[in-house]
């Protein structure tokens, strides 16, 4: 298999798949402008009722990425369409995103990985960042998602050292939010995309929004107050409060 990546849509959930394991899914220049329209494709979805709530990244054979190909780093650097641009997309998508990270995931797959939501691994996990190693300075979206979502000093450990972390360090510093036992980590995978798909649509994706703008204090708080107030008036309240009283789970619309 040696394949760009693959979008594949079933109802709510949605999944993109690297396909290289022979290169352990080593992303090339080609790639980049690919994976940036499977996630337009998934936006387009995510106004309908039954649109796309969880896209769920994930990889084939033994590592979930191996980066970006080394020789081709001159060509990742494109203004709009390098490859920082193609993870700050996935860090924009409006559906809750997970990483499937179910072996290694080295160099700029860790700062793909950290531009999704979730990230789940089991014990077969391990990360390092080898930037300072091939003399490069990272881009500032990527060192920003270190930083606020792993915090400065560990972010300086990884960039600094290019040390690798096993699979227990990744959990402790919180790189995975989720840990799956066992070298099988798809039915963690598929048991946190379907709690995601069952939940509000416009309390889970505008949340997720709200969310990743405070973590940048980018927060407006006139559209985080309408957003509150358009499911206060939302049928899916409506639905949720008669759920409740009649003790059954309910029916979403997104309405």
């Amino acid at each position: 298999m040696n394949q760009p990546p693959q979008l594949a849509i079933d109802g709510a959930i949605a999944r993109i798949t690297l396909a290289r394991p022979e290169a352990a899914n080593r992303l090339l220049p080609e790639d980049l402008p690919v994976l940036t329209a499977h996630i337009q494709a998934v936006n387009a979805t995510v106004d309908r009722p039954d649109g796309v709530r969880v896209l769920v990244l994930q990889a084939t054979g033994r590592h979930f990425c191996g980066g970006y190909e080394i020789t081709e780093v001159a060509r990742s650097q494109r203004p709009g369409a390098g490859f920082g641009d193609m993870v700050d997309a996935v860090e924009q998508c409006r559906a809750v995103t997970i990483a499937a990270i179910q072996g290694g995931v080295f160099g700029g797959a860790t700062d793909l990985a950290l531009a999704c939501d979730f990230r789940v691994g089991g014990p077969a996990a391990r990360m390092f960042m080898p930037a300072a190693r091939l003399g490069l300075h990272y881009y500032q979206s990527g060192l920003e998602r270190f930083v606020t979502r792993l915090g400065l000093d560990m972010a300086k450990r990884l960039f600094l050292t290019a040390e690798t972390l096993d699979a227990e360090a990744m959990h402790r510093c919180g790189f995975l939010t989720h840990w799956a036992e066992g070298p099988d980590i798809a039915p963690a995978v598929n048991a946190l995309a379907a709690t995601l798909a069952g939940m509000a649509p416009l309390a889970l994706l505008g949340m997720k929004t709200s969310l990743n703008q405070i973590a940048r204090h980018q927060a407006d708080p006139a559209a985080l107050a309408a957003a509150v107030r358009r499911t206060v008036a939302s049928a899916d309240l409506r639905e949720a409060a008669l759920a409740w009283q009649e003790k059954r789970p309910p029916v979403f619309s997104g309405r």
